[in-house]
């Protein structure tokens, strides 16, 4: 999960460098030590509006420090500031087209990206798209999935050092948030890890080095390879789709990651990203979508969608077929797990495997409108 999304492998360095800065101004508080953790800081704020969560240990720690020195919190502060204002304008010049100077910037509203995301984050409705989890999912899900045997080696830790406190404290914070993704915890395991040791017994240590290994290999593969990992495939396919005369301009992306539009390689095919709507919600969408029987603007639509979502089957010929849309499979990939979709409560432990294993893969349908008088 590191190496697979930027934003977690950026996120976890930094974290990592947050402690060592910390580490570093504890020994010797320079001017320019302040200097890198104030940007440090301000920077992994603006990578992830989370980032806040790991700091409350450290932020308590340095009080004593930074009130004895007036010019080093300056110099933090200072530095802080710059960084975020830096932030700011490259955003704005980012998402807002008029902004492409710095000289528009005040003439435009400024794109502010932790304020926006905390905005966003606080909203229910908003979290309700891409699911809602109970506040012990982290410890009773997520943490088992990182961590997995290195679970057990918390009971070897050495003493609450900085890193392990700040990994519980952000743990805590973040299970009162009811979105909950084990990705959001991965700046945690370098600093629960740097913190256990392993047993004292030979063969006990032998058996957990070999279980760890096992375990490594088999999420690399599972992670690395299976979960989401269609994603990638259909979004390159479907920017050659002028070899494959697919013949749609806008393609709708639902239960799967947000689709990378770079991989288009430019084409003109706009590309909405439906997270986890409700089925109703997302066939509203796809109607939409295709226009109407006797409007001019009708038209044929792609949807991108994991081939476990049995809410489709009504639609897709799987079940009992539809009057009011036409599905045809133009594309399909095995590789591809949606774990996202896994609900243990409700379809139970064998229902929920035979569905998302069983019927593993991501699938791209040409969606149309099967009008009589119409051409789609």
């Amino acid at each position: 999960m590191v190496q697979r999304i930027l934003d977690n492998k950026v996120r976890t360095r930094v974290h990592g460098w947050e402690v060592c800065a910390i580490n570093k101004f504890q020994t010797r508080s320079s001017l320019l030590s302040s200097a890198v953790l104030g940007s440090l800081v301000a920077f992994g704020t603006f990578n992830r509006i989370t980032f806040p969560a790991f700091l409350l240990p450290s932020g308590v720690f340095l009080l004593p420090h930074v009130s004895r020195k007036p010019l080093s919190l300056l110099s933090l502060c200072s530095a802080g500031f710059i960084t975020s204002l830096l932030a700011i304008v490259v955003d704005t010049a980012f998402y807002d087209a008029s902004a492409d100077a710095l000289s528009h910037l005040l003439r435009t509203r400024p794109v502010i990206t932790p304020l926006n995301s905390l905005l966003y984050n606080t909203s229910t409705s908003n979290l309700s798209l891409h699911g809602l989890h109970p506040p012990y999912h982290h410890f009773v899900a997520s943490l088992p999935l990182l961590l997995g045997p290195a679970l057990f080696l918390l009971w070897y830790i050495r003493k609450l050092t900085l890193a392990i406190l700040s990994a519980l404290s952000a743990i805590l914070l973040l299970s009162l948030i009811p979105h909950q993704e084990p990705r959001f915890l991965l700046p945690a395991v370098p600093l629960i890890l740097s913190s256990v040791r392993l047993p004292h017994s030979r063969g006990l240590r032998r058996f957990w080095l070999a279980t760890w290994i096992l375990f490594n290999l088999g999420l690399g593969i599972l992670m690395g390879v299976y979960h989401q990992g269609g994603v990638i495939r259909a979004q390159s396919w479907l920017g050659q789709q002028n070899q494959h005369d697919l013949g749609v301009k806008e393609v709708l992306w639902w239960r799967t990651y947000s689709p990378s539009v770079w991989l288009l390689g430019g084409k003109e095919v706009v590309t909405t990203d439906l997270m986890g709507m409700k089925a109703d919600l997302m066939i509203e969408r796809v109607l939409d979508a295709t226009g109407r029987c006797g409007d001019r603007t009708l038209k044929s639509v792609g949807l991108v969608a994991p081939f476990s979502s049995i809410e489709l089957d009504g639609w897709t010929g799987l079940g009992h077929g539809s009057e009011h849309l036409l599905f045809e499979q133009v594309w399909k990939t095995t590789k591809h797990l949606n774990l996202d979709d896994m609900d243990f409560e409700e379809d139970g432990i064998r229902g929920t495997l035979e569905r998302v294993v069983g019927r593993r893969g991501l699938v791209i349908w040409k969606v149309s409108r099967p009008c009589r008088d119409s051409k789609s």
